[in-house]
């Protein structure tokens, strides 16, 4: 899990993959985990079906995970380093620069957008880009749909962390203490902001209301200038 360092996430594995043989397997396993999660329920699938799927024997699925929860939260976290990488590549190949220097927001903005502010589009973009075609997202995304009865994971954490860490290079230093827990705070209520935000879309609209993402956008502008500017 990752901590309030940012670090990265270790997948629940029984047993890690150490020949590419085996990490191989291992991606066959979650990529049929995630088709299934396209076809029936978490409450339908099963570990055999996964096996199947995958066509691999149920006892390579036991050597990396001791149930489907565990398959689950492994895809969860698989997800969370693909979206970092593809907002990175964007990020890489629009050569947009983040920063919080005022004067250097102010230029941006007066070309029409950029720095920070570009940046979090791409964020928002990527997530609109998984959860339209990424298989098994539109259910599991960064987490796990527990049985109520169960603690909650809380996978939104767990993002902000990441895509803090992944930007911090971006965002500027020279922050103290009590200014780098705020903007800690700021990207965890952003991301819970969006999260109920572009759920909201994707009910209004399979393909995500492009009104409610647009709003979506700018909440996140005017909110993130107050830290970020």
């Amino acid at each position: 899990m990752i901590g309030q360092d940012g670090g990265v996430p270790i997948p629940p594995l029984r047993r890690n993959p150490v020949q590419r043989r085996s990490a191989e397997r291992l991606g066959r396993i979650l990529d049929a985990c995630a088709e299934l999660l396209d076809e029936v329920s978490y409450e339908e699938l099963s570990t055999r079906a996964v096996a199947e799927r995958a066509g691999v024997p149920i006892g390579s699925v036991y050597r990396f995970f001791s149930n489907k929860r565990a398959m689950a939260e492994a895809l969860a976290h698989r997800n969370l380093d693909e979206y970092a990488e593809r907002i990175t590549r964007r990020l890489a190949a629009s050569g947009v620069s983040v920063t919080s220097d005022a004067s250097a927001t102010s230029d941006a903005a007066g070309a029409g957008g950029g720095g920070w502010r570009e940046a979090m589009d791409v964020v928002v973009d990527e997530y609109l880009a998984m959860k339209r075609g990424a298989p098994g997202f539109a259910l599991i995304e960064f987490g796990h749909p527990v049985p109520a009865t169960e603690p909650p994971e809380q996978p939104n954490h767990l993002v902000a962390d990441r895509l803090r860490t992944l930007l911090a290079d971006r965002l500027g230093g020279g922050r103290d203490e009590a200014a780098e827990e705020r903007l800690r705070v700021a990207f965890l209520l952003a991301v819970e902001t969006a999260d109920a935000l572009l759920r909201l879309a994707f009910r209004m609209d399979p393909e995500g209301d492009p009104a409610i993402v647009a709003e979506t956008k700018e909440l996140l502008r005017a909110y993130l200038a107050r830290v970020l500017d």
